[in-house]
């Protein structure tokens, strides 16, 4: 039942290591070069950006965490208060459980009740796209996102490994839905090639959730009998910052980068390297459990974590942050460089 497939998932993200072992984002290959005259005021630096037509407080989106179990209601509402507050934006989880069962649509209509004023996002499966419609019309939305969660459904028991209509079927989406579609991954990133094709079939965002954070192989290998495929393709994925750099040097809209960001620099860095909002999920997770008061308190100190990586290279916005200077080194510089992609260009921006 997929409402009890919810709440598995909830506990396994809360209880065990579901982060990937060996792969990482990227962002510790990346550094921002030091200002030693920022000459701006740290007190002045504006976070505000707008995302797809609606305003922001600060580049965040709360990405999808969950909705379609009881459970799920109260973390939900704890989120939705924190973003409103702050004025940054939230998705939830699929909402196929509440599509087939009305009953559970308080699950995720707490979210647009909480926070009536900022960007929510809805969710559905590429594969479950025929229930977009009745998903988007559940609650105002700002926002579609279709997920593609390929490795997930690879290795979950009861997966739906038929991915033969997703293009076709997202771009049904975008000409039918009143809202804007966002085509988002759910951890194992989004290469050039496909950021390319979503654009061309009309999506007007990308969420590229890249490898290094939550790993889904990771967590449905918990669910299944035998682990042996979970734990070969647990580390599965192109990495957060490779994923960043080639979506946004190929497409036009705007990005939101996601997986494995832990930290406000994480953010900085994502921005960067060509993001327009960070997302974040797993660590508010815990938070989101003790009440909205925690959510905002960590979601402060990521928003001043960001700023202090701002005012250290000068950037007193995030036009600015997307035009400073950076080196990429390591295996993320190996792996653009061999995909085509010049990384010196952006260490010499401001030349």
């Amino acid at each position: 039942m997929i409402s009890d497939r919810k709440l598995q998932h909830l506990n396994l993200c809360m209880e065990k290591d579901v982060e990937y072992r060996q792969k990482k984002t990227g962002f510790g290959d990346v550094e921002l070069i030091h200002k030693a005259l920022p000459q701006i005021d740290k007190e002045e630096i504006s976070l505000e950006t707008e995302f797809l037509g609606k305003k922001l407080g600060a580049p965040i989106i709360i990405t999808g965490i969950t909705g379609g179990h009881p459970a799920s209601q109260a973390i939900n509402q704890a989120l939705a208060k924190a973003a409103e507050e702050l004025k940054i934006g939230m998705g939830m989880g699929s909402q196929r459980a509440a599509v087939e069962n009305p009953e559970l649509e308080p699950t995720y209509t707490v979210i647009r009740d909480e926070a009536p004023s900022t960007l929510v996002i809805g969710n559905i499966g590429a594969p479950q796209v025929e229930f977009a419609e009745k998903a988007a019309n559940m609650m105002d939305l700002d926002a579609m996102a279709i997920h593609l969660n390929s490795l997930q459904e690879a290795i979950q028991p009861e997966g739906d490994v038929d991915s033969k209509t997703y293009l076709e079927n997202i771009k049904k989406a975008t000409e039918t839905l009143d809202i804007p579609v966002i085509a988002k991954e759910t951890g194992a990133g989004i290469k050039r090639e496909d950021a390319v094709a979503l654009e061309k079939a009309g999506v007007a965002a990308i969420d590229i959730a890249g490898a290094g954070g939550t790993s889904w192989a990771a967590v449905e290998t918990y669910r299944s009998k035998d682990r042996s495929l979970g734990d070969l393709f647990w580390d599965w994925g192109i990495p957060t910052t490779v994923s960043t750099v080639e979506v946004s040097e190929s497409v036009k809209i705007p990005i939101l980068s996601s997986g494995g960001i832990r930290t406000g620099l994480d953010m900085a860095k994502a921005i960067a390297l060509g993001a327009d909002a960070a997302g974040i999920a797993l660590p508010l997770l815990k938070e989101a459990y003790q009440g909205p008061e925690a959510v905002v308190a960590r979601l402060e100190k990521f928003i001043e974590e960001l700023k202090v990586a701002m005012y250290l290279v000068g950037a007193s916005n995030l036009t600015e942050l997307k035009n400073i200077d950076l080196v990429i080194q390591g295996k993320t510089k190996d792996w653009l460089q061999e995909r085509g992609i010049e990384t010196s260009k952006y260490a010499r921006r401001s030349l």
